[in-house]
């Protein structure tokens, strides 16, 4: 074999740079750049600015929650692990409830997906919190019906999820809802994209107050 890089503080600086280097990242100001940077490294596809699309409102908003203690309501386990806990300044609860032992009756009695049904156990927490989404559509697209029927509303969405049923049609209509967002459109996202958004909010919002 040949060599290779084995430093890890300059493995870590060489992919970023490697990540402005090759992006084209003039549509992204300020903190929606560094989240736009943090992104491609989770995916390591720069086109991915291609389908990234945020609210004018959305660091803000997402900022101020994470600032405040807010819950992150996560659709998966993978979304949570994703999440670096130490970047969390406030020691946000980050909360899953799709493998809740309540969440498989439910599905059963609304008719409906596990993720979809694990929605409705978030109940007022989700008032103020930020929603983190990897892989369901149908968690985001509860999570829309929940505020549009009048329910909690968080303080933002980040719909990342994955797929070929149901994830472009969930982002375009989080996208032409009211409430502050960041989306990636078309089939593309995950688990590691949503996260990492999450960890870019966080460090930004922490060099903010540094």
């Amino acid at each position: 074999m040949g060599s290779y890089l084995k430093d890890p503080a300059e493995i870590y600086a060489r992919s970023f740079a490697i990540v402005r280097e090759t992006a084209d990242l003039s549509g992204f100001d300020g903190p929606l750049g560094d989240i736009a940077v943090r992104l491609i490294h989770a995916c390591g596809m720069p086109d991915i600015v291609d389908d990234l699309v945020a609210s004018d409102d959305f660091v803000a908003s997402a900022g101020q929650a994470l600032a405040g203690g807010a819950p992150l309501f996560c659709d998966c386990e993978m979304v949570a692990s994703g999440i670096t806990r130490r970047f969390l300044s406030a020691e946000n609860d980050v909360v899953v409830t799709l493998n809740d032992k309540r969440t498989p009756q439910m599905a059963s009695d609304l008719g409906t997906t596990r993720s979809a049904a694990a929605v409705e156990l978030w109940g007022d927490r989700l008032d103020g919190a930020l929603v983190v989404i990897g892989n369901a559509p149908t968690t985001l697209f509860r999570c829309l019906e929940v505020i549009a029927e009048g329910g909690p509303r968080p303080a933002a969405i980040i719909g990342c999820p994955v797929g070929f049923v149901g994830a472009a049609e969930s982002k375009q209509s989080l996208a032409e809802s009211d409430v502050p967002f960041l989306v990636v459109h078309g089939t593309r996202g995950g688990s590691a994209m949503a996260s990492s958004v999450v960890n870019a909010l966080a460090l930004v919002r922490a060099e903010g107050e540094g």
